[in-house]
């Protein structure tokens, strides 16, 4: 979907003071789907493979592997990628797939709608490619969409009549998703491949989930189907093709025939397709209690560090997610009632002061720094948000990843510098200059435990560790699991 895009500012919360321009999109839009029309006639990646359902592997080539027991965890090599793409798109996007690919590891291709001009030559950090089969068959009647919906649709059918043995499930994605892939496999191990199991998460905004369905798993942010309902899936995959010719994206086509098939949606809150305009960072720092899967629609959104392009703010995300997989975007919140402050982390990410205390239900909800993907209108969302004041004294002071390092093998140490616009103007209450002495905070973590995830999900806790009674310029935070009994409980 073409549209016409504000001028980036790097302030997560200036475009609240100074709201962008709304223009009217006339093309309704999956998330993923709406860079079909981006570019044209250009493929839009929706992902839906197919895998077969086989054992643990050890040591494989890209297509063999060899089997162990089918009761060992799951793991990377279980999984086969389908990523939709299209040669005219695949230059520009290829630097998102390359952050989290591994070649002789990850398996999988990207689907393109023709082959590569023979001057090209192919990338060996890339995912080997394979051209679609033509679909001009197949009835497509959406009038403000791209056919190249059909194409993609069918790559879950495509990747599983390849053969692939040692496949427990199918992960689809476009060519501008970026996964983390050790916690899309935390995620996965726990459940049992097996069954039939349709795995990921809605858009963002509500505009989208009702014009394409609550019950789709959005195909630009990923989802996973597992090889027994992968097997299902492409015995009927074609006909349903037909049957919802009026449907816009690949990722809904695959969805209806899933209804006939009979298994829901299972939501995994990890997978994030992004649907939204401006700036990303309320979202970002107040993730939910999940380990983080994907991204999607990084070129529609404000870099995620000021600063730095979207390649390179994700760069650096994926830079300190490979220090702590798990702990990745964690959202974690603290007091010091010596000085009155709340403070919220989101680890990797950036850290909040507020010189004051706020509850614990205002510091988890989302700060509204961004709009609806569609109409470019403050909400409504999937989940809850909280606005951004124009009174910059009851906004927090934002610090953003500065570096990471591991301390003793087993410990992380994150580094957040002070972040301000140089037009920003300060709070002149006396509580909020003492807060602006804070120029860094330094927070130290255990490395999270995968096995985390298998519990009942619960907040990690925090406390402020310095033992100063007056401003610092550097705050020592520790991020921790929460004792018994424990609870962010301030005295107000």
């Amino acid at each position: 979907m073409s549209s016409t895009r504000k001028t980036i500012n790097h302030d997560p919360f200036n475009f609240i003071l100074v709201p962008p321009t709304i223009k009217a999109i006339y093309f309704c839009s999956v998330a993923s789907v709406s860079l079909i029309l981006y570019f044209g006639l250009s493929n839009h990646p929706h992902y839906f493979t197919q895998h077969h359902n086989l054992v643990l592997p050890t040591i494989f080539n890209h297509r063999k592997i060899t089997t162990v027991n089918d009761s060992d965890k799951t793991n990377i090599s279980h999984i086969l990628f389908g990523i939709g793409g299209s040669v005219k798109s695949w230059n520009k996007r290829r630097h998102y797939i390359d952050l989290w690919w591994k070649p002789n590891v990850t398996r999988g291709f990207i689907w393109l709608d023709q082959k590569p001009s023979p001057n090209i030559t192919w990338p060996e950090t890339s995912p080997e490619y394979k051209v679609s089969a033509d679909t001009s068959r197949f009835k497509y009647s959406c009038w403000y969409g791209s056919r190249s919906a059909i194409r993609i649709a069918r790559i879950v059918k495509e990747s599983f009549e390849l053969g692939f043995e040692n496949v427990r499930w199918f992960v689809m994605g476009d060519d501008d998703t970026v996964f983390f892939t050790d916690n899309l496999v935390t995620v996965l191990a726990k459940y049992d491949h097996n069954q039939m199991y349709y795995i990921g998460g809605n858009s963002e905004s509500v505009e989208q989930d009702v014009i394409h369905s609550y019950t789709v798993a959005y195909g630009g942010g990923g989802f996973a189907i597992s090889y027994p309902l992968a097997a299902e899936l492409v015995r009927v995959l074609d006909g349903c093709i037909d049957r919802y010719d009026a449907f816009y994206g690949s990722d809904q086509k695959v969805r209806g025939c899933l209804s006939e098939i009979g298994v829901p949606l299972t939501k995994e809150l990890g997978f994030h397709q992004v649907d939204i305009r401006g700036s990303p960072y309320g979202l970002l720092a107040a993730h939910p209690v999940a380990p983080l899967v994907s991204l999607h629609h990084l070129d529609y959104v404000e870099p995620m560090f000021p600063g730095l392009t979207p390649i390179d703010s994700v760069k650096k995300l994926v830079r300190v997610y490979k220090m702590d997989p798990g702990r990745t975007l964690q959202h974690s919140f603290c007091y010091d009632l010596r000085r009155n402050w709340s403070v919220s982390v989101s680890w990797g990410y950036t850290v909040q002061l507020y010189p004051s205390l706020v509850t614990a239900k205002n510091l988890e909800t989302a700060l509204e720094t961004f709009q609806t993907w569609r109409s470019w209108e403050m909400g409504p969302y999937t989940f809850n948000t909280r606005s951004v004041s124009p009174d910059p004294c009851k906004r927090p002071l934002v610090y953003f990843l500065d570096r990471v390092e591991s301390v003793g093998g087993d410990e992380t140490l994150t580094m957040y510098k002070r972040y301000a616009e140089k037009e920003e103007k300060d709070c002149l209450q006396r509580d909020y200059i003492a807060a602006l002495k804070v120029q860094f905070f330094n927070v130290s973590a255990s490395n999270f435990k995968p096995n985390l995830w298998e519990k009942a999900p619960r907040r990690q806790c925090c406390e402020i560790i310095d033992g100063g009674d007056g401003v610092q310029n550097v705050v020592l935070l520790k991020v921790r699991g929460c004792n018994r009994f424990e609870s962010v409980t301030p005295p107000i």
